[in-house]
Order: structure tokens, then sequence, then C-alpha cells
């Protein structure tokens, strides 16, 4: 930990080392040791995931299965953000007034690559529910036009409409989405039956926080846009764990936290605003650049958590490593593995459908006859098992989150746990 807080504090400085951003940012953000005992592991799988296991420290012996909740960060991103607020407070006025202006636009150079955008399309908030919200309190719609929100979005996704919009006279359509589809077609018949000529704009969950269900968003998208209404997209349960190609998908906003699947730390977010649709968009808090019809004027806090901003870099520095394509086959082995347990059982109904286009790394369980609260009551006291309960829609089960610092035995814990719940 010494030498590694160490070899930070040289890379910040730029003591002993060239001392270009791109050679600060790259040397701050990646942790070389692991890097290359990484690289070393992947011909091992075994020692892969055992190396990335190791990177994260959880309290005493709690087995954690709620990251679809809130994310933890591995030691490499705690890390760097420590030594960067550090920095900051060694020469406040340097550092948070241009300093890491470099930094920072290499952290938006990521994202976007991370999005399939451009740099001019991304802006670094703080979290899904802002992005959520500036579209939601700018676009300029009138009484009698309607906004299509569906029946499993967050509040803090559905809010926004209702708090900004409703007032004005506009009608929220809440379609119902079938809670286990078989197909994707299925919901995608359920945004079409409710556009209607008066639609301006879909807001959609990309993948749902309730029942871990994906939404056919590209298709929705493609059908939206050729009726000329505007897609927004909730990305805070995808970005992170499957594709999020903001071109493929077709999208004119797209908005997500880091601080879920990025493992980032709390509270940094990214924000995608097609180039043509940003004119569209107006700041919530009025500074230097409130007068632009570009991106840039609702990212500008004036004084913000650079530190936090920057370990998002670390973050995804962190998920680049590891791969996308790997972090897939690793939780969909481990989805697999729990859902062979479970599946047999009587006492336990699968909530999430199983279709490989519908679901991914969360899964919503009940255990028959048994009310959630006590489940996961149990699951805490009894087995130190952290999940989610979940009581909307009629679902009374719990969900699991399977991230890639699980492994065999964490998944076999937790089905002994349920069985005995």
């Amino acid at each position: 930990m010494i030498d590694r807080r160490k070899a930070i504090r040289t890379a910040i400085l730029g003591i002993g080392v060239a001392t270009t951003p791109q050679v600060l940012f790259d040397n701050l953000t990646s942790d070389y040791s692991f890097e290359s005992e990484i690289n070393n592991a992947t011909t091992n799988k075994t020692e892969f995931w055992k190396l990335v296991k190791s990177q994260f420290n959880f309290e005493g012996k709690l087995k954690y299965f709620n990251h679809g909740s809130l994310g933890c960060s591995p030691q490499s991103v705690i890390d760097a953000t420590e030594e960067y607020r550090r920095s900051l407070e060694s020469f406040p006025s340097k550092y948070m007034w241009g300093g890491w202006k470099d930094q920072v636009d290499m952290v938006r150079s990521q994202a976007a690559k991370l999005l399939n955008a451009n740099n001019n399309e991304i802006a670094l908030i703080h979290n899904t529910t802002e992005g959520m919200n500036v579209v939601a309190a700018s676009l300029e719609l009138k009484p009698g036009d309607e906004v299509i929100v569906g029946n499993h979005e967050h509040r803090t996704a559905t809010a926004p409409w209702l708090y900004h919009q409703e007032r004005k006279g506009i009608k929220i359509i809440r379609p119902e989405l079938p809670l286990i589809p078989l197909e994707p077609k299925e919901i995608l018949e359920v945004y079409a039956n409710a556009i209607t000529p008066k639609t301006k704009v879909i807001s959609m969950v990309h993948l749902t926080n309730t029942n871990g269900m994906i939404l056919p968003v590209k298709e929705i998208c493609a059908l939206a846009r050729s009726k000329n209404i505007i897609t927004v997209i909730d990305g805070a349960q995808s970005l992170g764990n499957i594709s999020c190609d903001v071109k493929d998908i077709g999208c004119d906003y797209f908005t997500a936290s880091g601080h879920k699947w990025l493992f980032s730390p709390k509270g940094v977010g990214l924000f995608y605003a097609k180039a043509n649709k940003q004119k569209l968009l107006k700041p919530f808090i009025a500074n230097y650049n409130y007068e632009k019809n570009d991106i840039s004027r609702i990212e500008d806090y004036n004084t913000r958590n650079i530190p936090d901003l920057l370990g998002l870099g670390a973050a995804m520095k962190f998920h680049n490593m590891i791969g996308l394509k790997n972090r897939i086959e690793r939780t969909l082995f481990l989805r697999e593995r729990f859902l062979g347990g479970i599946k047999s059982d009587k006492s336990f109904k699968i909530k999430t459908p199983l279709h490989p286009q519908l679901s991914h790394q969360i899964i919503t369980v009940e255990k028959v006859g048994k009310d959630v609260k006590n489940v996961k009551n149990v699951l805490s006291e009894s087995h130190h098992i952290d999940v989610r309960g979940m009581t909307t829609h009629e679902l009374n089960g719990v969900r699991i989150s399977i991230s890639i610092y699980h492994d065999e035995s964490d998944i076999d814990e937790l089905v002994q746990a349920l069985r005995s719940a």
C-alpha cells in the first residue's frame, strides 16, 4: 500500500517522470503491478478472477449481493482517488481552477469511447438522476403532449417528469410491461401500442432495477425515431455490464451513474446527448457557459469534487483492464451456477425473464410462502449476505446482483442460505 501510494504521488507531482498530462494520467489511473498480474493470468481463468476478487475489500464476513443498489470500488480506484484528494488539498487553487483540465478531458474521452460517442457529446455529471432531471427540465413541452414512462422505471427516473412537466399540462403515460416476457417483442409491442400522435418523448430504463429485465431499447428507439419522438435512456444498471453503444442504440440522451457497475467513487456519472439535440438542454446551474448551445453548459458547476471525477477515470481504466467481454462471460457463468442451484427447487419462484436477450446479472427470486422482508433479514443476520428486497409489482422477492468479485463458493453459499431462510 505504501509503495502504491508513493508511486501515485510521484505521478501526480511529476517527480522523476515525464510530466505530460497523458503520462501523469496513465501513471495515476493504472495500477501497473495489478495490470501485469492480470495480463499474466489471462490463460488461467481461475487465477484471473482470484486476482480481480482480491481488489475488493468487504467488511468482515460480508457477502455482498446488493451491487445493483450501490457499487463498491476496487483498491486501485480507492488509492487513486485518495491521492488526487491529497494533492488537491496541497494546492487547492491550482488543481481546482484548471490544473487538472487535461486530465478531466481524458476522463471525458474514456467515457466517450465507452459509449461509442464523440467527446463533445459527453458531460461528466453527478449521477443518473441528475441526467434525467436535465432532460425533463429542459424540454419545451406543451399542454396535451405525452411522455411515455413505463411502469418499471426507477422512482428517480419518473419523478423528474412528474415534477418538471406534468404541471405544464402534459400527460404522463405509464404502460404496464410484462413482468416475465418470453421474448423482446412483447416489450416492444407495449411501447408501440402506447404511442399516439401526441407522443413527444419516450423515457425508458435499459435494465430494470426491479427484476433485472433488459428492454429492447434499440428497437424502441428505432420506432420512436420513425415518428420523430425523443428518446431518453436510464443506463444506471446497464453501464459496465452490457453493451451501451449509444450510436447502435440510436437514443437521443443516455445517462448513468459510475458508482454502480463501473465501480467508480460515489457521486459521479455520465451523460450523453446526441449533437443535434444538445441545443434543447438547459443548465441547472447558470455559470460561465450558460449561453452556449452545447453540452458543456450542463457540466459547468464551478467548484466540484474533481478527485472523485478523476477517480471515475481510474474506474474506467479498471473496467477496460478486465474487459467487457470477460465481465459478461464471468457473470453469465455465475448466473447459470446460481440458477442451476435453485431451478429444480419448488420452494423458489424466479421472477426474472430468462431469455438471453432479456436479462443478465440481476435476478429476483421469491421464496414461496415467505415474506421477502423476513427472508432478507435471515440472510443478513444469519448468513452475512446483503441483498435487496423487492416488494413492488408483486415481486415479493430478493434481488440478487452478481458481480465479478464473486466466485463459485460465494454463489453456492448464497444458494444454501436461501434454502434455509
